[in-house]
């Protein structure tokens, strides 16, 4: 089966069930890996903006660090 075949099955299949419980479970699913895919998108961008930062020499001493903290639990 190809994707679109296996779309085509997953809509009749759905669109037959009439268990509410099996629905939000693949409902639950679906969700879960659309968000995980996101996620990982979000995560990637971060680590490349992370690295695009360190060559380029945009950092903060251990001093910087610590004063930011400390302003921030204030």
């Amino acid at each position: 089966m190809n994707g679109s075949e296996i779309k085509t099955e997953l809509h009749k299949l759905i669109d037959d069930q009439y268990d509410l419980s099996l629905l939000e479970a693949v409902h639950t699913l679906l969700k879960k890996a659309s968000l995980d895919k996101t996620l990982q998108e979000k995560l990637s961008k971060r680590a490349m903006k992370s690295e695009a930062d360190i060559k380029e020499g945009r950092l903060f001493s251990k001093e910087e660090v610590i004063k930011r903290t400390d302003l921030s639990m204030q």
